[in-house]
């Protein structure tokens, strides 16, 4: 059975339509990625997934079953999903292992599943703590082990980490992949932040005005984005205007091959980790500006004013590398390029 598929799945809020998927499968085990800006449907479909939103026409699936069809839904309790809020909407009340309790159906094995599900997720020793007592990223980790506790079909995650501080997120972030991948759940992550969905996901969904713009894994969202919208929503891009001829595209910035054969006008498109900078004429390439420079310990941004562009171009170069504002630098295309002719 497929775990989840969605089919002609509509929704709007008066006349906005918020969400048009057409078609939608998320394979067994699989983590996707719905990725894409606030107000781009994202959370809705995952509401509408679990139950909270009434879509407006299409169909939702979960493990075979029709859960709804526009005219009628299947309640969330009987859906058999795991859901993760981003304020993670534990019980102030009660203690690790009593939120951890609340979704385990009634058996004679329902401590024992508890205290697997807190060993699971790393809170040896914690299971007696009251949710005040606990860090941002252990009352994550509680949430997430409330939700596979039931062993769900389908676990949902809306935006999970954003509560967290940017460190604690990453190491968070490895240790739920590691969770879910062990339990063997399929899941869908809701993010709008770029790295997490391609640290996270098998699958990226890339959501734009309620459409899914591209579906693929994560390296070929990332350096084969399949619009012009999709590369510059997945992180830094340059768009370089160029000219095809039948087997290479000359653009200000150089040469770059033309695996597809087009002619006629064309923008390139190039992430700055592939372009070149050098500091002489003998590296090739056309002259510029230096505009700004942007460090982030691990290597630093370099924005161009280029004399023969309209347009600025970003380059990022390791740490190794040092720039001053105002130097005059040569750049060239130096990697892979994707090319778009409308």
């Amino acid at each position: 059975m497929i775990p989840l598929r969605l089919t002609d799945l509509r929704k709007s809020f008066g006349r906005r339509l918020v969400v048009d998927i057409s078609s939608l499968e998320v394979n067994e085990g699989e983590i996707l990625a719905m990725l894409g800006p606030s107000g781009c449907g994202k959370s809705t479909t995952l509401r509408m997934i679990a139950g909270l939103d009434m879509p407006d026409t299409g169909h939702i699936e979960i493990g075979g079953r029709l859960v709804a069809d526009g005219n009628r839904s299947t309640a969330p309790e009987k859906r058999n999903v795991g859901l993760v809020f981003q304020d993670y909407a534990l019980f102030p009340h009660l203690t690790v292992a009593e939120n951890i309790l609340y979704g385990i159906r009634r058996s004679n094995d329902r401590q024992q599943r508890v205290e697997e599900m807190i060993n699971l997720v790393g809170l040896e020793g914690l299971g007696q703590r009251y949710p005040r007592e606990l860090s941002g990223g252990q009352q994550q980790r509680v949430a997430l082990a409330r939700a596979l506790a039931p062993q769900p079909e389908l676990l949902l995650l809306d935006e999970p980490f954003s509560s967290l501080d940017q460190g604690l997120r990453q190491a968070i972030r490895s240790d739920v992949r590691r969770i879910i991948q062990q339990t063997g759940t399929t899941a869908i992550l809701v993010t709008h932040d770029q790295e997490e969905a391609l640290s996270i996901a098998d699958r990226v969904a890339v959501m734009l005005d309620g459409r899914i713009a591209q579906i693929d894994d994560p390296a070929s969202v990332y350096l084969r984005p399949a619009t012009r919208d999709v590369a510059t929503f997945m992180g830094e891009a340059n768009l370089i205007p160029g000219t095809a001829s039948s087997f290479a595209i000359e653009t200000a910035l150089g040469s770059t091959p033309n695996p597809e054969a087009h002619t006629g006008p064309v923008s390139v498109m190039v992430r700055p980790e592939f372009i070149k900078l050098t500091l002489d004429a003998e590296g090739g390439g056309a002259l510029g500006t230096v505009a700004s420079v942007q460090y982030f310990g691990h290597d630093h941004l370099v924005t161009v004013e280029m004399d023969a562009l309209p347009q600025m171009v970003k380059i990022r170069l390791s740490q190794h590398v040092v720039v001053a504002l105002g130097e005059r630098v040569y750049v060239s295309i130096a990697g892979p390029t994707v090319i778009y002719t409308e």
